[in-house]
């Protein structure tokens, strides 16, 4: 099983959860639905981004995504969310947070 955690910025900010909490409740449950695929070590919607972050792609309504990096096997961090339509903009501001999530780790003595 995977484990899926939501990057926090430094303020203790989620902009995932920032995201998810403002969709409708059809697209909520699809995103829902997403995770859960996610946890059981489903990944066959994704493609890597660049700079190690990977886009889960839900065929829905305004073609959403999930921004996530994987910390090795069985972890999984989740940066962002957003639609086809912003999809470059999210793709920037998820590289800077993986950037930094593991720039943090690092400071801490992680690998």
């Amino acid at each position: 099983m995977v484990k899926l955690q939501e990057y926090i910025s430094t303020d203790g900010h989620s902009y995932f959860a920032d995201w998810f909490n403002e969709l409708d409740a059809s697209a909520a449950a699809k995103i829902s639905t997403a995770l859960i695929r996610m946890e059981l070590g489903n990944f066959s919607n994704v493609k890597g981004v660049g700079a190690g972050v990977l886009e889960y792609r839900i065929d829905f309504g305004a073609g959403y995504r999930i921004y996530f990096g994987k910390d090795g096997e069985r972890l999984v961090i989740l940066l962002a969310g957003g639609t086809k339509k912003r999809q470059q903009h999210d793709i920037d501001s998820a590289k800077a947070r993986w950037e930094d999530y593991k720039q943090r780790k690092k400071d801490k003595g992680g690998k």
